[in-house]
């Protein structure tokens, strides 16, 4: 039996390895975008967030040089302790009108926006209701926040209507939390009636569009604003379809005004530094601009064209088709590694996505489009996956 602390990690380690579970770093080199360099190949990325290809452009990189040399590096404190400095609050001001929202907030990430906003909202006594494919950084801020948690068979609002007759008269508070469209399955939540619910029974959404800012609604303001709807509290990122770095919360007045004094993960934590706030501020002016238009303009089309190929190849999985975001489902975590590798071998980068990132038993290859992706690259992996279904690698995809 191992008992040093090295002996046991080596054990676990070769587990996961036997498991088809284990998770290795690769170097990559130059900027991301629809051609990655990684580990000394140069692929078709399928596997970022980059939906419109921002990760890249020069105009962020301009404004980040030029607030490099404005205010140096590192921001040297939380911005309680050292200061706020302009660029962060211009940057939620922007954040603000962009969601047609009183206020904003940043965070450092997507991650530390959950981890910190759920928790200094609710707590023993009060009453969570969270998707079942809720990203593990909301499962997280729910269990920090020590509240009751009941989670919700995935977007189904019929299944919240009945925990909210059940449970909630028993709390003080009650939070909906869920994402907008789903970072694994590409699907989106059914937000109107979550909405609606949450009226009903006097309780809290809280709606994180990371993966749908910047590509959905107007403006890409995400799936809420194509919804016409605004939830109590939005999470959003810079990190994905900005091509930036870190994250906000929108909302009204007193919720930014609370979470500067209850949001560990704001309060506890060296701010941004001014460098990303400014490259932010340049992603989020192209992205609600007339050049924004025209990458989601490019988007949608690479969004009908794979759809059309996934559906010939009986590959389109149920709820996907209408975001950047495409499983291909595997199942056995061995046999996705197994596909993800030889889609390396044919210069395409799709990630194989195991446990627990997703439920076990579901491992799949997420295939993430770029707006500034080519139309013979999608063709191109198109091909390599119709060769993996007619050989065999690939199955149909699921059915529910």
């Amino acid at each position: 039996m191992p008992s040093s602390l090295d002996e046991v990690l080596t054990h676990e380690l070769r587990r996961l390895d036997a498991a088809g579970l284990r998770r290795e770093l690769k170097p990559w080199r130059g900027p991301q975008g629809p051609w990655i360099e990684l580990a000394g190949q140069r692929l078709s990325s399928f596997s970022s967030n980059n939906y419109l290809g921002l990760a890249g452009h020069p105009a962020l990189g301009r404004a980040a040089a030029t607030m490099l040399d404005e205010a140096g590096v590192g921001a040297a404190a939380s911005r309680l302790i050292a200061g706020n400095h302009t660029v962060h609050q211009a940057l939620e001001e922007d954040l603000a009108r962009f969601h047609r929202a009183p206020a904003a907030l940043l965070f450092n990430s997507g991650f530390q926006a959950n981890v910190g906003v759920i928790p200094a909202l609710v707590g023993q006594g009060d009453l969570i209701l969270s998707d079942q494919l809720n990203h593990a950084s909301l499962i997280d801020g729910c269990r920090l926040s020590r509240a009751h948690v009941q989670v919700y068979d995935h977007a189904d609002p019929d299944r919240v209507q009945a925990l909210l007759a059940n449970h909630r008269r028993a709390h003080r508070h009650c939070l909906i939390a869920t994402e907008s469209v789903f970072s694994m399955d590409g699907d989106r939540a059914p937000l109107c009636e979550l909405a609606h619910l949450a009226r009903e029974h006097r309780a809290w959404l809280l709606v994180d569009e990371a993966h749908a800012v910047g590509t959905l609604g107007p403006d890409g303001r995400g799936l809420c604003a194509e919804l016409d709807l605004q939830p109590d509290i939005l999470i959003g990122t810079l990190g994905k379809a900005f091509g930036s770095f870190g994250a906000y919360v929108a909302g009204s007045s007193p919720l930014r005004s609370f979470l500067l004094h209850r949001a560990r993960s704001f309060v506890f934590t060296t701010a941004l530094p001014p460098a990303v706030a400014a490259a932010s501020r340049a992603a989020l002016a192209i992205a609600a601009g007339p050049d924004g238009h025209l990458l989601r303009r490019d988007l949608l089309a690479h969004i009908d064209r794979f759809r059309t190929g996934l559906l010939a190849l009986d590959l389109l999985a149920p709820g996907a088709g209408s975001t950047p975001i495409f499983p291909i489902w595997v199942g056995d975590d061995n046999q996705s590694l197994t596909i993800s590798r030889q889609l390396l071998d044919a210069g395409i980068h799709a990630q194989a996505i195991r446990p627990p990132t997703v439920p076990r038993g579901t491992a799949r290859l997420r295939f993430a489009l770029i707006a500034t992706h080519k139309p013979h690259q999608l063709d191109h992996a198109l091909d390599q996956l119709a060769h993996l279904r007619h050989t065999g690698y690939l199955g149909p995809a699921k059915t529910s």
